[in-house]
């Protein structure tokens, strides 16, 4: 069942607090032992300061309600350090919950900082202990405070390097939150941050995109555009070149993405071409199905595929979401996938068939008889199809068009101009953030 559990890779390239939805998720499926799911979040656990959370599982894992003593004196530590930060963000922490206070800031950083320092004797130790405390209750679980914390320290920062730090911070606390509106502001804010900085090598920018790309996926299969938005990036030229040089498993969910969103079918040669580039690093059942029906033209390869990509999709924490309506559970992306796979199969063999078996049809599409005619029947009805269905002989007969000229260099010109634009952004941007440096 965990063949294609793609968690170890997802991991890392994610703080370790965005790894437990993954992995609660994959014990909520009983992909592994539940011993190895508890052990794995206790060597998680590890690294945090969520060290009640830890003890709880350890006492589930060994059937005991005693603890060992390195929890114990770990359990100490955390509570001195939290009291210790407390008290030396404690002036900022004040000010800043004080309403009539706060109208006193402005925009202007530097400004800010003299005001806290001639007013309200705050000044840079302050403001750096307020990050510790922040980070600090990050680690602990508070995902809440430390968003609000992280966000107030970010308007009095002046040391670039922290304010990127603080803004990943949020960003995640905001995804562990399900605040999906205010992670993609955050993710888009971040992603401008990391397309324009200068960094000491690419390498270093390779891998900063490479981590915003695994981190928004908890945003896009959940956010109501998110479908959009992961096409968006992951075909940007950057993105897709980080995902062709170290994260080949990310095809994955942007094929699922571009077969669910009928609005982005003319992304699909795109997509079709670097999966042909990658299949040597990175292949499973949704990119193979692509493969042999788009490709090799192997229907009954691309049957089976599709059976396969089922179980992938229903074991992926990200494309097996579960949604319950009364009494029953659906997985709405397995269904969508499903669908337009289905009409993906039809269309390629309706384009190199004018008679077809709906029999036979309905076995390449894995349905019976009666839905594959019902189906089709839908489709030909809503105009989907030139096409009509011969009930005596059980066949559908296609009719024969041709696609004017005219549409054809209309259709190839679509994709031109948001091309075009992008290619200008990616020369222009550099120039403009290599003057500011130089100024």
């Amino acid at each position: 069942m965990a063949e294609h559990d793609l968690t170890a890779l997802m991991a890392a390239q994610m703080d370790r607090h965005l790894v437990f939805p993954l992995l609660e998720f994959l014990q909520e499926r009983q992909l592994y032992s539940e011993p190895e799911i508890l052990e794995a979040k206790i060597r998680l656990l590890s690294g945090t300061n969520m060290v009640d959370y830890a003890m709880d599982i350890h006492k589930s894992l060994h059937g005991t309600d005693d603890v060992p003593e390195d929890m114990v004196r770990r359990r100490a530590e955390v509570v001195s350090r939290l009291r210790s930060l407390e008290e030396a963000a404690a002036p900022l922490v004040t000010f800043l919950q004080n309403p009539q206070l706060v109208q006193e800031l402005r925009p202007d950083k530097q400004y800010n900082i003299h005001m806290l320092q001639d007013r309200y004797q705050i000044g840079p130790d302050q403001i750096e202990a307020l990050y510790q405390y922040a980070k600090f209750q990050f680690e602990c679980g508070n995902y809440s405070g430390a968003a609000d914390y992280l966000y107030q320290y970010r308007a009095l920062c002046t040391n670039s390097e922290r304010s990127v730090s603080a803004l990943w911070g949020k960003l995640a606390a905001e995804i562990l939150m399900q605040n999906w509106d205010v992670a993609l502001e955050e993710l888009n804010r971040l992603k401008e941050i990391i397309d324009s900085k200068n960094f000491s090598s690419p390498l270093n920018q390779l891998q900063n995109r490479i981590w915003l790309m695994h981190w928004a996926l908890f945003i896009f299969f959940n956010h109501e555009n998110g479908r959009n938005g992961i096409i968006d990036l992951f075909f940007q030229d950057r993105y897709l070149n980080a995902i062709q040089t170290n994260a080949h498993h990310l095809l994955r969910y942007l094929a699922t993405a571009v077969v669910v969103n009928k609005r982005r079918r003319n992304m699909l040669k795109e997509l079709i071409k670097v999966i042909q580039q990658e299949q040597h690093s990175y292949k499973d059942p949704i990119t193979e199905f692509l493969e042999c029906l788009y490709v090799n033209y192997d229907f009954d390869g691309a049957q089976q595929k599709l059976i396969e990509c089922e179980q992938v999709i229903l074991n992926d924490p990200f494309l097996g979401k579960r949604i319950e309506e009364g009494n029953f559970v659906t997985v709405p992306l397995r269904d969508e996938f499903l669908e337009n796979a289905r009409l993906f199969i039809f269309e390629t063999y309706c384009r190199i068939h004018r008679c077809i078996d709906i029999g036979m049809l309905a076995q390449k599409l894995n349905m019976s008889y009666d839905e594959a005619e019902l189906w089709i029947m839908n489709l030909v009805r809503s105009s989907k199809l030139d096409a009509r269905i011969d009930s005596v002989s059980g066949t559908l007969i296609m009719t024969t068009s041709h696609v004017n000229v005219h549409e054809q260099i209309i259709e190839s010109l679509k994709g031109l101009n948001m091309r075009t634009y992008m290619l200008a952004k990616n020369i222009v941007e550099p120039a403009q953030a290599a003057q500011q440096a130089a100024r």
